[in-house]
C-alpha cells in the first residue's frame, strides 16, 4: 500500500496529526520535499512536537522514517531536531531515520541570499521564511549544489565547495550596499567545510541510497506513508506563482521526491482545514481583517508552525478546495479543526468568486485571482463544544450539515474528522 497525505490549500492544514495518527498502519513514512519552511505539529500522550524536517513518524518507535532526495536539508537544523527529540526520550538512530544520499543540503549561504533578497524586495517581498530554500533549490537547478551523499566522499568535498563559494560569492556580493560599498556578504570555503564537518559527522550513519531500500520496501509489501509538506497553493508549477514554494506539493511527485519513480500511489489522503488559513504573501481571497480575523485566528491559534508568524484566515473557500482536490488527486479528506468553529452563529462559506464582475465557481490564476472578490453563503452554526465528540452521531445537527455540505461542494469522501489537537481527537464519517 502506497498512500500520500497531502495538503489541499495554502499549507498549515494539520497534515502532521494526520500522518502521526494514521502512521499506526504503515511501516515506513517518508517526506518527499521541502525543508525546515514549514512544520508539522503533533499533540500525543509525551506532548506536543513541531517536527520542521523529520517525518512525523519519528514519534512512533516502530516506524521507519525516510528523508526523501527532493528535500533540502539544513544540517545544522536537522541535527538540533534531533537532539530536542532525545531530549525528550524520543530514540532517533539509523534503524528509524534514513536520509537519502540524494537530498540537497541547504547550506549557509543560501539562507543568507534568502533574507537579503527578501530584503531587497522590501514591499514587493515573496513572504519567504527566509530559511534558504528558495536559494538551495535554485542552486540544484543551477547544477551547483551539495547533496548528503557528497559528506561521505572527503576528499572530494573540498574542492566542490571551493568550486561552489568562488561562483556562490559573485551573487552575494552584488547585495552589496549602494550607501555602504565596504559590506561584505561574500562566503567562505572553510567556514563552510567547517560547518559541514561540524553537522555532518552526526548525520553521516543515516545516509543511505534511498532508491534501493525503498525499492526493497516496495517488494517485500510493506506499507509507505508519503508526507507532503505545504498544500497545493503552494506548489511551484500548480501554485499561486510567484508567492508558492520552490518544490513540487502535490501527491503526484510523492514517488520521485522519495527515490522510487517508477510505482504508482495507491491512495492519495487530502487533508483541509474546515475554514482557511494562509501564511505569507500572496492573494487569499476569503481573507478575514478586523476583529472577526483576530477572533478566528485566536480560536484556532493560527501562528505558523516554523516560524510563529500569525498566519491571515478565513472561511471555507469551495473554488480553492476543489481545485487542490483536482489537481491533488484526492480520493479521500481529512477535514481539520472542525471544533474551532463552534464559537459562530453563522459560518462563512466562499462558494464562487467574482471576477471583474463575472461569477465563476473555478480557480483563477495570475492577475484574475489578485482580483477575485469572495460569494459568500451562510450556514447556521453549531454553537456548542464538540471537542470530545468521537462519532458522527455524538455532533449537532448543524455540524454534520456542515460537513456534508463541504464533501459534496469539493465532491470528494470525507473520512476523517478532527475535533481537537489530540491523537484521539477525530472520528471517522460513516
Amino acid at each position: 500500500m502506497l498512500t500520500a497525505v497531502v495538503g489541499i490549500n495554502w499549507g498549515d492544514e494539520g497534515k502532521g496529526r494526520m500522518i502521526d495518527l494514521l502512521s499506526a498502519d504503515y511501516d515506513i513514512i517518508c517526506r518527499y520535499q521541502g525543508g525546515n519552511n514549514a512544520g508539522h505539529t503533533v499533540v500525543n500522550d509525551r506532548g506536543k512536537f513541531v517536527l520542521n524536517l523529520l517525518p512525523s513518524g519519528i514519534l512512533r518507535e516502530e516506524v521507519v522514517n525516510v528523508m526523501g532526495l527532493g528535500m533540502a536539508i539544513d544540517i545544522e537544523h536537522l541535527c538540533r531536531e534531533i537532539t530536542t527529540l532525545h531530549e525528550r526520550g524520543i530514540t532517533v538512530t539509523p534503524e528509524n531515520l534514513k536520509i537519502s544520499d540524494k537530498a540537497f543540503i541547504c547550506l549557509p549561504h543560501h539562507v543568507l541570499q534568502d533574507a537579503l533578497e527578501e530584503d531587497r524586495l522590501a514591499g514587493k517581498k515573496y513572504g519567504s521564511t527566509r530559511r534558504g530554500i528558495a536559494p538551495v533549490y535554485g542552486d540544484k537547478y543551477m547544477k551547483k549544489g551539495l547533496r548528503m551523499g557528497d559528506l561521505l566522499h572527503s576528499k572530494s568535498l573540498r574542492q566542490k565547495v571551493i568550486d561552489i563559494v568562488e561562483w556562490k560569492n559573485l551573487t552575494l556580493n552584488a547585495y552589496s550596499s549602494k550607501e555602504d560599498n565596504s559590506k561584505n556578504n561574500s562566503t567562505d570555503a572553510d567556514k563552510i567545510l567547517s560547518w559541514l564537518g561540524e553537522h555532518g559527522k552526526l548525520l553521516l550513519p543515516f545516509i543511505i541510497n534511498t532508491t534501493e531500500y525503498l525499492t526493497e520496501a516496495k517488494r517485500t509489501n510493506r506499507k509507505i506513508l508519503f508526507e507532503a509538506q505545504l498544500g497545493s497553493l503552494r506548489d511551484i508549477d500548480y501554485g499561486i506563482y510567484p508567492y508558492t514554494t520552490s518544490s513540487q506539493t502535490l501527491a503526484s511527485y510523492a514517488p520521485i521526491g522519495a527515490g522510487i519513480p517508477g510505482v504508482k500511489l495507491d491512495h492519495v489522503i487530502g487533508v483541509m482545514k474546515a475554514y482557511s488559513s494562509c501564511v505569507g504573501e500572496g492573494p487569499f481571497a476569503v481573507e478575514m481583517s478586523g476583529p472577526d480575523g483576530d477572533a478566528l485566528r485566536e480560536a484556532g491559534g493560527e501562528y505558523g508552525a516554523a516560524t510563529g508568524r500569525p498566519r491571515r484566515v478565513g472561511g471555507f473557500d469551495v473554488p480553492a478546495s476543489c481545485y487542490g482536490v483536482q489537481i491533488q488527486g484526492a480520493d479521500e479528506i481529512a477535514l481539520t479543526k472542525l471544533d474551532v468553529l463552534s464559537y459562530m452563529d453563522k459560518i462563512p462559506v466562499c462558494v464562487a468568486y467574482e471576477v471583474n464582475g463575472v461569477q465563476t465557481g473555478k480557480f483563477p490564476s495570475g492577475d484574475d485571482l489578485n482580483n477575485a472578490k469572495p460569494v459568500y453563503k451562510y450556514l447556521d452554526g453549531f454553537t456548542k463544544d464538540i471537542s470530545m465528540c468521537r462519532s458522527m452521531q455524538e455532533l449537532p445537527r448543524e455540524a454534520v450539515e456542515y460537513i456534508r455540505f463541504v464533501e459534496n461542494a469539493v465532491k470528494c469522501k470525507i473520512r476523517y474528522v478532527s475535533v481537537g489537537a489530540g491523537r484521539d481527537s477525530y472520528f471517522i464519517m460513516e
